[in-house]
């Protein structure tokens, strides 16, 4: 059969390649020039910048992949185990490097914070139970489908819900833990994980840690954006079909079944329809004649985030690769984010730094840095003013706490905001997550992989179930075409 995805992020990419093993004709149509979506690069004055995600967990997804193609990923897709997770640095002048390995995360804090060993343990133990057996229901398979909750994996997560936290927030599960203030707001970031505030999000979300702490970090031996490379050319070699600098106008339906779309001023048959697209975007855009479901595309939307890609003319031997500067209020932080207004004065700011691991991300003796915080989505703020002032707070905060002028380090400067993450990835409101997982049935609120009205429409990607960042992008490409496989058969 033949099937079309619209867009080449990471999740159209990975379902095409699903569906091209199962021997469907696919063609994948795309607005940029370049495939990836937020999971792209760009070169700069001698610098290469990882333009979007920066963290690397959960490779067996990717292994997985080749595996169904039966390529090597050696030969396309090489990686490292992270020995340092991340470097935390705070204004007072206290800074903690926690390393890889649960024994050793649990020493490092209780002798850094004085937190309990006996509590910690048990934290990332129970992140690591909470994280076993909720996965292969609301991750790994659709929350949409009778199936799934009449499957074995139903009723050990059915057994653990009172235990999950659903009705506590992230921030006082952490609160209740830790003694010490640091330690709660180390683990109340990965809130940020998905877009989300811990002080709204369910305290499920203690899994998140488990990810990083249980199951490790890891590092692309030629940067983030190989994962785009190597799963395009895997695609390319199972004969999909790449159109670039080709975004689709339209949808068509016919007697309620999705039959093809407009693009290029060319009408494009097809047998089924994979929007890779935002969902909120994918309704209001692609489908302007449709029912749209407004309850659910009126969703809080996740945060999104302020970018700086600085050239930095040194190397600073106390950072790593992931570095995380804390706010001493970061609790105002966090409110600020959800609150649609501004940015905070005194953002936690988040710094990636390839060349620490690929020397050849950056001019001899110089580092490639990207310099985000989170942010609001675009609600018309003025976002010039809002830049020029969060540009200002940030070097203050990096200058003050690694003891330098950072400002005229700074040979070259890209930036990366919310209303230019929306225009280029149809992101609604620029939003990095799709919609913000405050809300204890989040999971059940996002949009299905496919269509309930009209007949041969899928959906993939972070703005549909199971949500956002790579991991769960490439589940959904995995859940769209099991789906798919599930209607239509192989061929």
């Amino acid at each position: 059969m033949k099937v079309v995805i619209i867009g080449a992020g990471v999740a159209g990419i990975a379902s095409s390649i699903r569906l091209a093993v199962e021997g469907h004709q696919v063609s994948v149509y795309e607005a940029n020039d370049y495939p990836g979506g937020k999971l792209s690069q760009f070169d700069q004055d001698g610098y290469r910048f990882d333009a979007g995600p920066s963290l690397f967990t959960m490779p067996q997804y990717i292994e997985e992949l080749f595996a169904l193609a039966g390529k090597n990923i050696e030969d396309y897709f090489t990686y490292s185990v992270m020995d340092v997770i991340c470097h935390y640095f705070w204004d007072d002048g206290t800074s903690y490097t926690m390393p890889a390995g649960q024994d050793k995360i649990v020493q490092s804090l209780a002798e850094t914070f004085g937190e309990s060993s006996d509590r910690v343990k048990h934290y990332l133990e129970t992140s690591k139970v909470k994280y076993d057996r909720t996965a292969p229901i609301f991750l790994e398979k659709s929350l949409h489908k009778f199936s799934t909750f009449t499957s074995t994996e139903m009723i050990p997560a059915m057994k653990s819900i009172p235990s999950l936290g659903l009705f506590s927030s992230l921030h006082e599960i952490n609160a209740k833990t830790f003694s010490n203030p640091k330690t709660v707001q180390l683990f109340d970031r990965f809130a940020t994980y998905n877009g989300s505030s811990p002080y709204k999000t369910p305290g499920i979300m203690s899994m998140i840690p488990h990810l990083e702490m249980g199951i490790g970090t890891y590092f692309p031996h030629k940067g983030m954006v190989s994962i785009t490379d190597s799963l395009v050319s895997l695609a390319k070699e199972l004969g999909v079909e790449f159109h670039m600098n080709s975004k689709v106008k339209e949808i068509n339906i016919e007697s309620g079944i999705a039959n093809g779309i407009t693009v290029n001023d060319k009408q494009v048959k097809a047998d089924m329809i994979l929007s890779n697209m935002d969902v909120f975007s994918t309704y209001y855009h692609l489908l302007p004649k449709s029912n749209k479901p407004t309850k659910i595309l009126q969703q809080e939307r996740s945060s999104s985030a302020l970018i700086f890609y600085w050239g930095i003319e040194k190397t600073f031997d106390n950072l790593g690769l992931h570095n995380i500067f804390f706010s001493n209020d970061y609790e105002g932080e966090f409110k600020t984010i959800f609150d649609k207004k501004s940015i905070v004065d005194d953002p936690t700011v988040y710094i990636h730094i390839s060349s620490k691991c690929n020397p050849d991300d950056a001019p001899n003796g110089c580092e490639n840095w990207f310099t985000m915080i989170n942010t609001p989505g675009d609600f018309n703020q003025d976002w010039d003013t809002l830049i020029s002032k969060a540009r200002e707070d940030i070097l203050r905060k990096l200058s003050n706490c690694l003891g330098e002028d950072i400002k005229p380090l700074i040979a070259t400067e890209g930036i990366l905001e919310p209303r230019l993450i929306q225009s280029k990835t149809q992101s609604h409101r620029g939003a990095l997550y799709g919609t913000a997982s405050n809300n204890r049935y989040a999971a059940f609120l996002r949009h299905a992989n496919f269509s309930k009205a009209i007949k041969n429409l899928y959906f993939c990607g972070g703005s549909v179930h199971p949500g956002g960042g790579i991991p769960l992008c490439l589940q959904s490409a995995k859940i769209v075409t099991d789906i798919i496989k599930e209607n239509h058969g192989s061929h």
